[in-house]
């Protein structure tokens, strides 16, 4: 809260904007978070115009959408706070070009959900997108995302009792390798040798045109 306070100092409307997806589930850009958030700076002496959850805020057509729907109440806002990540942020900061844009959440990474009820959710991440993957040689599981290492070609021989020496409550997940790859009678994989990684595939920023 300190930091968005010390974004807007001198500012007094905010319009709020959220995201249904990633945002919601992990509560920190929901409904709930807005209202939260809106009693926040409403305490702090600001006035809040107006918000909306987008669905998604990633989505460029949904952020158009919503800046129709409310323009005057994000025309009388001297600023907007975002509560999505930072894809959302940038979403939202295409379209609505004549107002400065904070963000409220500083976004870890791109996770999928491995555990989910009604009252938590668990994100992890498994996937860096380097754009060269070797899931077809390792079992379907991913060193370089999920070794702290970022190993290649086999465990670095660290690990006590399964757990990674980096990270106590980790498994080593060349060992989880292993043991997929000897399971499926494919532990020839774990002799080949793998070059250092193309960088230039993971180059930044990409994009892609699907026709």
């Amino acid at each position: 809260m300190e930091d968005v306070l010390r974004y807007i100092e001198g500012d007094k409307r905010v319009f709020l904007i959220g995201c249904s997806l990633c945002a919601t589930t992990c509560r920190t850009g929901g409904e709930k978070e807005l209202k939260e958030l809106a009693v926040s700076l409403e305490h702090n002496g600001k006035k809040v115009t107006g918000s909306v959850v987008l669905d998604p805020a990633c989505n460029i057509l949904e952020v158009k959408r919503c800046f129709r729907g409310h323009s005057d109440a994000i025309k009388r806002s001297d600023v907007i706070l975002s509560l999505a990540c930072g894809g959302g942020t940038q979403a939202i900061g295409e379209v609505i070009r004549q107002k400065r844009i904070y963000p409220v959440n500083d976004t870890l990474f791109q996770g999928e959900i491995s555990r989910m009820t009604l009252k938590e959710a668990v994100f992890e991440q498994k996937c860096s997108l380097c754009g060269e993957c070797m899931l077809s040689e390792t079992g379907g599981l991913c060193p370089v995302t999920r070794c702290p290492k970022g190993l290649m070609n086999g465990p670095c021989g660290g690990a006590k009792n399964g757990k990674c020496e980096i990270d106590k409550d980790l498994e080593c997940i060349w060992i989880e390798i292993y043991e997929r790859l000897k399971d499926r009678g494919q532990l020839e994989s774990m002799k080949k040798a793998r070059p250092p990684k193309d960088n230039h595939k993971n180059r930044r920023p990409q994009r892609l045109d699907v026709l």
